[in-house]
C-alpha cells in the first residue's frame, strides 16, 4: 500500500471512530425502551463497548474508497452506510463469541462473559440477554439505513444488501459449524465456501455494493467482477489468519497460537497439515486436534511438523496466487472507474496477507 493509501485509511479510521460513538451517545434517546428498564440501557453500554473497542475498520474503508472509485467528491449516504456495516460486524462478534464460549474480545470480556459476571447464578439470563444484545445489533444496522436522509430507492437498495449479506453469513456460520464434522477429507470448494459465506460476503461484497450504490452507480452493473474479487479477496484473506493461527508469532499477534488445534477447527492450515503427513505425524496431529487441554509444547512440534511437510511454505504461496488473482481482477476495472481508486483495490490483496499487524 502506498503512503498516502495509508494515511487515508487511517483518516477514514479516526473519523468514523469519532462518528460511531456519537451513535451510541444518541442512541438511548431513540430507542421506545420503557423509563423502568435497566436491562436495555445495560445492553447498549455493552454494544457501545465492543463496538468502539477496537479494529482496523477496514470495512468501512472499503466502502469509502467504493465511492471513490465513481467520485473523488463527498457522498452522501456514506456514514449511514457505515454504521450499518459495523453494527452487523457488532453484531457478529456478539454470537460468534457465544458460540465458541470465547472470554475475551479485543483486550476485554465479551458480551457473554460480561453478562455472565451480571448474572453468576442465572446462567440461562446471561444466554439469553448475549443472544438479544446481538439481535439488536443486527436490528439497529438495518434501521440506521431505513432513517438516513437519502432517495427511498437507494434507501431500499442499501437494506437489501445488508439483508441478504446478513442471511449469507448466518447460512456461512452454519456450514463454518458444519465442517468441523468431516465424513470425508476436506477439500478447498468447502474451505472456500465458508470463507466467502462467512466473511467475504458481508466484509467485502456488501461495503463494495453499499459504495457504489451511495455513489449513484448500480453495482448489479457489475455483480460478477464484485463477487470475484470480494470471493477471492475474503479466500486469502481467512488463508491469512489460518496460517499464523499455527505459524505465526505469538508476542507479536498478542495472542496464542494453536487455538484451531486446541478447538477441533478444521481449517485450510489443518486441512493441508493432514493431507501432507501420514504414520505417527499424522496420529500425532490427529491426536491434539480437538483437545482443549493441548499444551504449547504440543503445538510448536505439530508447527514443526507442518514446516517439515512444507504446510507452511504452501500456504503462503496459496495466500499469493489469490491475493494476485484478486488483484487482476480489480485491474480489469481501470477503463470504467477511477484511476487512484483502482490502484487501491490492486494493492489491497497483497497487503492484506502480508501485512504484519
Amino acid at each position: 500500500m502506498t503512503e498516502q493509501s495509508l494515511d487515508r485509511v487511517a483518516r477514514t479510521e479516526r473519523r468514523f471512530n469519532a462518528l460511531f460513538a456519537e451513535y451510541f451517545d444518541r442512541l438511548g434517546a431513540t430507542l421506545d425502551a420503557p423509563s423502568f428498564s435497566r436491562f436495555t440501557p445495560d445492553c447498549v453500554g455493552l454494544l457501545r463497548d465492543l463496538s468502539l473497542r477496537g479494529g482496523k475498520r477496514m470495512r468501512v474503508v472499503l466502502l469509502h474508497e467504493a465511492a471513490r472509485l465513481v467520485t473523488a467528491e463527498p457522498v452522501d449516504g456514506l456514514d449511514a452506510a457505515a454504521l450499518s456495516v459495523e453494527l452487523l460486524q457488532t453484531h457478529g462478534l456478539v454470537h460468534d463469541d457465544l458460540i465458541d464460549d470465547s472470554a475475551t474480545r479485543r483486550g476485554g470480556p465479551t458480551t457473554y462473559y460480561a453478562y455472565r459476571e451480571r448474572f453468576p447464578e442465572h446462567p440461562r439470563a446471561a444466554l439469553g440477554l448475549t443472544v438479544l444484545a446481538g439481535d439488536l445489533a443486527l436490528a439497529l444496522s438495518l434501521r440506521v439505513l431505513l432513517e438516513a436522509p437519502l432517495p427511498a430507492e437507494v434507501r431500499q437498495a442499501m437494506v437489501e444488501v445488508q439483508t441478504l449479506a446478513a442471511a449469507d453469513t448466518f447460512v456461512g456460520q452454519i456450514i463454518d459449524l458444519e465442517r468441523d464434522f468431516p465424513t470425508t477429507a476436506l477439500g478447498d470448494d468447502v474451505l472456500h465456501a465458508v470463507a466467502d459465506r462467512k466473511s467475504a460476503r458481508y466484509s467485502v461484497l456488501a461495503p463494495l455494493r453499499l459504495g457504489l450504490l451511495a455513489a449513484g452507480e448500480q453495482p448489479a452493473t457489475h455483480e460478477a467482477e464484485l463477487r470475484a474479487y470480494a470471493r477471492l479477496l475474503g479466500i486469502c484473506g481467512q488463508m491469512r489468519d489460518d496460517y499464523l493461527d499455527l505459524f505465526g508469532d505469538a508476542e507479536a499477534m498478542g495472542k496464542p497460537t494453536g487455538t484451531d488445534i486446541r478447538e477441533g477447527r478444521h481449517t485450510y492450515t489443518v486441512a493441508r497439515l493432514l493431507s501432507a503427513v501420514s504414520g505417527a505425524e499424522r496420529d500425532f496431529v490427529n491426536g491434539a486436534l480437538g483437545d482443549p487441554g493441548c499444551t504449547s509444547e504440543t503445538v510448536a512440534e505439530i508447527r514443526a511438523i507442518g514446516e517439515r511437510a512444507g504446510v507452511a511454505d504452501r500456504m503462503r504461496a496459496d495466500m499469493r496466487q489469490y491475493a494476485e488473482r484478486a488483484r487482476l481482477v480489480a485491474a480489469g476495472w481501470r477503463p470504467r472507474w477511477r484511476e487512484d481508486a483502482v490502484a487501491f483495490f490492486e494493492l489491497l490483496p497483497r497487503w492484506s496477507v502480508e501485512r504484519t499487524a
